[in-house]
């Protein structure tokens, strides 16, 4: 009996020691933690990105279709999808695509031997890419401001869109008129056509700036009325090449107009 006894206190003693140790050494060798989320919340996400990115894809069409118009800023739920679109390559693809589409109407043209076929081109994200000052400035979530934009043009550091570059190339051998036309005022002259020819962009026959008297204008009056200009000066508007509606827009059209994409500001 006494030896059962003693066997018994010592397992006990044993037991109640392990246990202790166990209880005091649980932070160094912690047990697997498991965490049960809701059925279906990952596949939930995953729908709600989607119908996002969807929004905003048909947001942009309605952009490049001209049916929003007027608005002054991008959504800001759509401003990383903007962000991915002009930074990423589908920008760069669709602005290949409309160069190329252009470059092989301007080879179909026959052109008169009186040297009056035009093709236009507007500068500012036609020719000249605006990115570096848009990055700063949310790609689209800000209101337009005239005084950093103008800053920005005076920096004379816009660089080349290549693709408009290639398309320019092909216009100007081909033996078509350029006519650069721009909403720059003409006390930005100097500095965009020193950007221009930095760039690529070696030789024009116009670069048309808005005057004084030109500011107060929406953008497709005053381009219509300089297009009208030509018109009777005895051009033809062969071909019209810009970002914005507004360039391609109003009275005296070309025979064909390419729009370049551009889902970041709206202009009249």
């Amino acid at each position: 009996m006494t030896s059962l006894f003693v066997m018994c206190f010592f397992l006990m003693l044993f037991s109640s020691c392990t246990l202790a140790y166990d209880n005091y050494n649980s932070h160094i060798f912690p047990r697997p933690l498991v965490i049960e989320y809701p059925e279906g919340n990952e596949f939930q996400l995953r729908e709600s990105l989607e119908e996002l990115r969807l929004q905003c894809t048909s947001w942009r069409f309605a952009v490049e279709a001209n049916n929003l118009s007027p608005w002054k800023t991008i959504p800001p739920e759509c401003a990383a999808y903007v962000e991915d679109y002009m930074t990423g390559r589908a920008y760069s693809y669709d602005l290949q695509r409309v160069s190329r589409a252009a470059g092989a109407f301007a080879k179909s043209v026959e052109l008169a031997e009186d040297g009056k076929d035009v093709w236009i081109f507007d500068v500012d994200d036609t020719l000249l890419s605006n990115l570096p000052y848009y990055a700063q400035h949310g790609y689209g979530l800000e209101i337009f401001n005239h005084t950093k934009f103008d800053e920005w043009v005076e920096e004379g550091l816009a660089p080349a869109i290549h693709s408009s570059l290639e398309l320019y190339r092909d216009v100007t051998s081909l033996g078509f008129k350029v006519f650069f036309l721009t909403g720059r005022s003409e006390r930005h002259g100097n500095i965009t056509a020193d950007n221009l020819i930095k760039v690529g962009f070696q030789h024009w026959d116009k670069l048309i700036l808005r005057s004084p008297e030109d500011h107060p204008k929406q953008a497709t009056m005053y381009k219509s009325e300089k297009r009208d200009e030509m018109i009777k000066e005895g051009y033809r508007i062969v071909g019209n090449s810009g970002d914005q509606w507004s360039d391609l827009l109003g009275s005296s059209p070309a025979n064909r107009s390419f729009k370049l994409p551009n889902p970041m500001y709206y202009i009249p």
